[in-house]
């Protein structure tokens, strides 16, 4: 045999097996591989998504690779590219920056592999799904139940990241809300100010500086979510005005629970975490099996119009704080803090 007749038979014998191995990255449909890259596991909202979701899919009879990027833009897109690699059958993302996932995820979907944002959308992407809640109705909320506790005042607008294009619905729901009062003289927005990274100690800082740039003259303020509420109730406990100045929050978390039920929280926004979890641990098994999901809605993302499914929020102030207890998200223990 010459030596080139010895290379081509090599070569014919090795395909068959390249082949093979590329196939068998993915697991079987009955038996999916998910991928869930999240933002950042240190805050308390997404661990509790994480045994959610692990503990529905797990129960389609999938097996889930959870990834934590904490916070960084360049942690979560390398964590994605190590999934594509692996080849996981399905991708779950909770984006940290909506905007810089585009090529991972293209890279996703020439590899077969679905992709599903979770709780926020991703922006210039081509994705398969995505699952929230209604993010500008939360916005609407916030804003709607500081005008409930303060109908005429001075506001001020505590966004959460501007990295996150939920931020940018959560304002956009509020202004709904807000303009008409604005344009009508009850209210007047002092100050507006986005919190990087969502960061708390931040949010305090921001809220520092605008009491002392209004004299501490602000009836209310419109945080994105339960953590940017403490910091704005830190900085106003400097300032004996705790419980005095009206503060939304959102996420139901216990901190903000508690804030709420002693009065420094006006309300927050309950958004039921395990129904968005097993929503998408279903979405991911029934697009990796073929199957159409339960989509709802049509978002545009600025690559096209993505399915969606919206899960609706609930406002939550101290008069109907028994539903987290009804619903089994806390025990009335937990909110007393016993």
């Amino acid at each position: 045999m010459t030596p080139i007749l010895r290379r081509l038979l090599a070569c014919a014998l090795a395909l068959p097996a390249a082949l093979f191995a590329a196939h068998a990255a993915h697991a079987s449909k009955e038996a999916p591989v998910i991928g869930f890259s999240i933002d950042d596991l240190r805050v308390e909202r997404w661990t509790r998504d994480r045994n959610y979701f692990v503990e529905a899919a797990t129960a389609l009879g999938a097996k889930v690779n959870v990834q934590s990027a904490n916070a960084s833009e360049s942690r979560q897109i390398a964590q994605v590219e190590n999934l594509i690699a692996e080849g996981v059958d399905a991708l779950v993302i909770v984006p940290f920056n909506s905007k810089v996932l585009g090529s991972a995820i293209a890279k996703a979907q020439r590899n077969g592999i679905k992709v599903i944002a979770y709780d926020r959308l991703i922006l210039g992407a081509p994705l398969d799904g995505y699952v929230s809640f209604d993010n500008v109705k939360v916005g609407e909320m916030q804003a709607q139940g500081m005008v409930d506790a303060v109908p005429k005042g001075r506001y001020y607008l505590l966004g959460g990241a501007a990295t996150d294009n939920n931020s940018r619905m959560f304002r956009e729901g509020q202004m709904n809300v807000l303009k008409p009062l604005v344009a009508k003289g009850d209210i007047t927005i002092v100050g507006e100010q986005w919190t990087p990274e969502w960061d708390p100690s931040k949010a305090q800082s921001i809220i520092e500086n605008a009491l002392n740039a209004n004299n501490n003259d602000i009836q209310a303020i419109v945080a994105s979510n339960d953590g940017t509420a403490g910091g704005a109730i830190q900085a106003l406990a400097s300032q004996k005005l705790a419980g005095k100045v009206a503060v939304s929050g959102q996420d139901a978390d216990l901190a903000g629970v508690r804030r709420v039920a002693a009065g420094t929280q006006t309300m927050t926004v309950y958004k039921p975490i395990k129904a968005i979890a097993e929503a998408a641990a279903h979405m991911a098994v029934d697009l990796v099996q073929g199957k159409t999901p339960a989509f709802n809605a049509k978002l545009d993302n600025g690559k096209g119009e993505v399915n969606s499914l919206l899960i609706k929020p609930t406002l939550v102030t101290r008069d109907n704080l028994d539903i987290l207890v009804k619903d089994g998200f806390y025990t009335a223990d937990q909110i007393a803090g016993k």
